[in-house]
């Protein structure tokens, strides 16, 4: 059975290659026209046993699978033609799906004059060297269609220095693809290799020796961020990471609570570069917030390992915000989904910095709901906002506040009127609280940190009340 949902998109009654003005093309190519795409998503065995079998709440359906995949391709402004479900008994291995639907699927290629084809399922070389013969058009795969987004999304030199490691990783298990015929052989000396070497081979080569290129660059940016790292454990800022599913509203967040302009949209993958700003709580206290990519269902292990380099900082945070889409339907999957991705990292809460869900967007809710998430909130459990409009994000900043100022010590001091820069000193390594001047002094109550304790004592602990 094949469920199919139909969309004629933005250039509906317009013949291939032509654009209406302001249609713009994929961000890798501003020229290009607008590339019609028709997404199919296999429903095969796994898909609908592991999650009810294993974790029933990381249970996503057909629907909601589909939406995802389409959603992925509007991140690169493909124009989708067509997009239908397939379900698959037993998958081929020669093409993952039986011959009819491949039949059904290459006619409506045809007739909507499709540019690419988009399977949301992990193809083998073999199985996408062998579609693109039947459907007569280029298809990529999930993989493939994330590294496009990872591409075009990529701003700063390290994020292209990441997808260009993860795209040659992928690229280098696929280059049977473009050799049909392996005896095809060229002869060379020195690097251009030897005689009897095979194009394949050739191509092989050259692709390791960029990814070991890239290996080094990346190695050199994670040395920077560790000195980086290194300089801000020298003034104690606690670090707050932001992580969640992609388009979970992390950005919009980011920029709610640091005041800053970081690109965010309503796309999957909007962000891929790390952000970093400092923020201020509501007693004066200044913590790092950082903001990191999304996760995804189904993310290739390679292409975790290719942002590490980014994702380190969620490995050195002191305290993790999971964002999560409340309003939406597969919610609890995408939690399962993060939880995994954080696993893979060495990141859990038995292991890693503690974890605070943020229910987020509950601006999408129904007025009873969302009233009832707010008055919910507390300094246990997970904290419900919505980024957007504000609400409940003063709930979110007490709730960090709390967690920074676990272990500190509290103390009453009397510091003279006449030096202002011992003062001064005192705000940059302990939190005011209260403070009254007087005629004998300005009389202090302040939160001191278990980092900066020595220092404060050595400083101010002839001013401390009591103290002999």
């Amino acid at each position: 059975m094949t469920q199919s949902t139909r969309s004629d998109g933005p250039a509906g009654g317009r013949r291939r290659g032509e654009t209406a003005p302001g249609d713009r093309g994929p961000d890798l190519d501003r020229r290009a026209p607008l590339s019609r795409a028709l997404v199919v998503e296999p429903i095969t065995p796994d898909k609908t046993s592991r999650g009810a079998e294993t974790a029933p709440e990381a249970f996503r359906s057909p629907e909601a699978r589909l939406e995802e995949a389409v959603g992925l391709c509007a991140a690169i402004e493909l124009e989708i033609a067509d997009a239908l479900i397939v379900r698959v008994q037993q998958p081929r291995p020669a093409t993952l799906i039986g011959t009819g639907k491949v039949e059904e699927i290459a006619a409506l290629v045809a007739a909507h004059e499709v540019d690419v084809v988009v399977v949301d399922h992990a193809l083998s070389p073999i199985q996408q060297r062998n579609l693109e013969k039947e459907l007569k058009t280029k298809v990529i795969d999930r993989t493939g269609l994330i590294l496009e987004i990872f591409g075009a999304r990529a701003r700063t030199k390290e994020g292209r220095l990441q997808v260009d490691l993860a795209h040659l990783t992928w690229q280098k298990s696929r280059l049977v693809r473009s050799w049909t015929h392996l005896e095809r052989q060229r002869g060379g000396v020195g690097f251009m290799g030897g005689p009897g070497e095979t194009q394949i081979e050739a191509d092989r080569r050259q692709i390791q020796e960029k990814i070991l290129r890239l290996e080094r660059e990346l190695e050199q940016v994670r040395r920077t961020r560790d000195l980086h790292r290194k300089k801000r454990k020298k003034i104690p800022q606690p670090v707050v990471a932001l992580v969640g599913y992609t388009n979970a509203g992390k950005s919009t967040l980011f920029n709610r609570l640091t005041e800053a302009e970081v690109f965010a949209k309503d796309l999957l993958f909007a962000t891929l570069d790390p952000t970093l700003r400092r923020i201020r709580l509501p007693h004066g206290r200044e913590v790092i917030l950082s903001d990191t990519v999304g996760f995804i269902s189904e993310l290739p292990t390679h292409l975790v390992a290719a942002f590490r380099a980014t994702l380190e900082e969620v490995l050195e945070a002191d305290l993790i915000l999971h964002v999560r889409d409340i309003s939406h339907a597969d919610t609890e999957a995408q939690a399962v989904d993060v939880g995994r991705t954080l696993e893979e990292l060495g990141v859990s809460p038995q292991t890693g910095a503690p974890i605070v869900e943020v229910w987020n967007k509950i601006d999408c809710l129904d007025a009873e709901r969302r009233e009832k998430l707010l008055a919910a909130n507390s300094p246990e459990g997970a904290i419900a906002l919505s980024a957007l409009t504000g609400d409940g994000v003063e709930a979110l900043l007490t709730r960090i506040e709390n967690f920074v100022a676990l272990g500190d010590d509290r103390f009453d001091l009397v510091l003279p009127v006449t030096d202002g820069h011992l003062l001064a000193g005192l705000y940059q390594i302990a939190e005011v609280l209260a403070r009254e001047d007087t005629d004998e002094g300005i009389e202090l109550t302040v939160r001191v940190s278990d980092k900066q304790r020595g220092n404060f004592r050595a400083r101010y602990g002839a001013f401390i009340e009591g103290a002999e």
